[in-house]
C-alpha cells in the first residue's frame, strides 16, 4: 500500500513538473529511481536549452524519452530522383564458423533500412551461406580488407569471434578507417581486453553493448541505473556514442541522452543486436551523423518489433519477423 501511494504521488509530481514519467521504472530498484528523479528536480535549470530535443541541466545529466515526434524531425525522406549511390555503401564485418547467421541478420537489416549497397566481410568458407541467404549483399574475404575509402560506414563485431585474426582485423579497421564506425558484440569484447585500442577509437565511434559487454568495458555495475550514469559520462569524456541495450535502451553522446520508447520482450533473443548493428550501420552509410543514426536505428528497431508483436507473441517472435516489419515501421514514421 505504501509503495502504491508513493508511486501515485510521484506520477502526479512528474506531470506537475513536466518530467517524463519514463524516468520512473517500477521495479526492484525503486529507491535508485526515486533518487535519480529527485536529483533531476534539484539540479534542473529554470529554462530549457535552445535545442528542442534536450532539456539541459546544470549539474546533472539530462535524459529525454526518444519519441516518434523526435524521429520524424530527424529522418530524411527518400528522393524520387535518387539512386543507389545516394544512400551509401555499408561494410559489415561479421560472422565466423558456426555464427554466419549473425552476418546474414545484420546484412538483411542493413538492406531493409535503406543502405544503397552492402558488403559483408567474413571467412571464405562461409561466403556461400551469405550469398544464398542475402543475394542483394556483396561479399569480401577477410584477407581482402583494403581500400576502405570506398565504403561510407563500417559496422564490425557480430559473430566475428575473438581470436587473433579477429583482433588484427579490428585493429586495422580502427587504425585505417576514415569513415564512421560501429562496434558491437565480439568487437566490444576485444576492445575491453585492449585498453590502448580502446583509447585509439576515433571520435564519433558508436558502441552498442548489452549490459555484460558494457561491464567488460567499464567495470562491474550493480544495476542498470549505475550503467546509464557511467555510459553518459564515458560517452561525453571519450567523444563517442554509446547505445546501452536493454529495457528502454539508452542512446547517449556529448551529454545528450535519450531513452527509447519502443520495443518489447520479444527482442530478448539472439540476433536482435546483430539486426540493430545492421540498421544503425545503414543510417551511418546514408550520411546521418553517428548520434542521429543511433537514435533512428534504435527507435526503428523497437518499432518494428512492436509491429511484429501483432502477429507473434513475445515468446515466438524471431528477429527475422522484426526485419520483415521494418517497412511498416518506416511507413508509421513518415506517414
Amino acid at each position: 500500500m505504501f509503495y502504491q501511494q508513493i508511486s501515485a504521488h510521484l506520477t502526479a509530481f512528474t506531470k506537475r513538473h513536466c518530467i517524463p514519467e519514463m524516468l520512473l521504472y517500477h521495479g526492484k530498484h525503486f529507491a535508485w529511481n526515486l533518487l535519480f528523479l529527485l536529483l533531476r528536480i534539484i539540479c534542473r535549470e529554470p529554462a530549457p536549452s535552445e535545442d528542442p530535443l534536450v532539456l539541459k541541466t546544470k549539474y546533472f545529466y539530462p535524459i529525454q524519452p526518444l519519441t516518434k515526434n523526435i524521429i520524424c524531425k530527424l529522418i530524411n525522406r527518400r528522393k524520387a530522383d535518387s539512386h543507389k549511390g545516394s544512400y551509401g555503401h555499408a561494410l559489415l564485418i561479421a560472422g565466423s564458423r558456426g555464427k554466419t547467421g549473425a552476418a546474414v541478420i545484420a546484412a538483411k537489416a542493413c538492406l531493409r533500412s535503406g543502405a544503397g549497397l552492402v558488403t559483408v566481410c567474413l571467412p571464405p568458407e562461409e561466403r556461400a551461406i551469405l550469398q544464398i541467404a542475402v543475394p542483394e549483399a556483396m561479399v569480401l574475404m577477410q584477407d581482402e580488407i583494403k581500400d576502405l575509402e570506398r565504403f561510407s560506414a563500417i559496422g564490425i563485431g557480430p559473430g566475428m569471434g575473438t581470436d587473433e585474426a579477429a583482433k588484427e582485423t579490428l585493429g586495422k579497421i580502427i587504425a585505417d578507417a576514415a569513415v564512421p564506425l560501429l562496434l558491437d558484440a565480439d568487437a566490444i569484447t576485444l576492445l575491453a581486453a585492449d585498453q590502448p585500442l580502446f583509447e585509439s577509437l576515433p571520435s564519433g565511434t558508436i558502441l552498442t553493448p548489452h549490459p555484460k559487454e558494457f561491464d567488460r568495458l567499464f567495470g562491474e555495475h550493480e544495476h542498470d541505473e549505475a550503467r546509464r550514469m557511467t555510459a553518459i559520462k564515458m560517452a561525453e569524456d571519450k567523444n563517442i556514442v554509446i547505445v546501452l541495450k536493454g529495457y528502454r535502451t539508452l542512446i547517449t553522446s556529448g551529454g545528450r541522452s535519450f531513452i527509447n520508447s519502443t520495443g518489447n520482450p520479444g527482442l530478448a533473443k539472439g540476433g536482435s543486436g546483430d539486426a540493430l548493428t545492421g540498421i544503425i550501420s545503414s543510417f551511418l552509410a546514408q550520411g546521418y551523423g553517428p548520434a542521429i543514426a543511433a537514435m533512428i536505428g534504435v527507435y526503428l528497431h523497437g518499432l518494428a518489433a512492436d509491429i511484429a508483436l501483432k502477429d507473434q507473441s513475445p515468446e515466438s517472435m524471431l528477429i527475422t519477423d522484426v526485419i520483415g516489419c521494418l517497412g511498416k515501421a518506416f511507413k508509421k514514421i513518415v506517414s
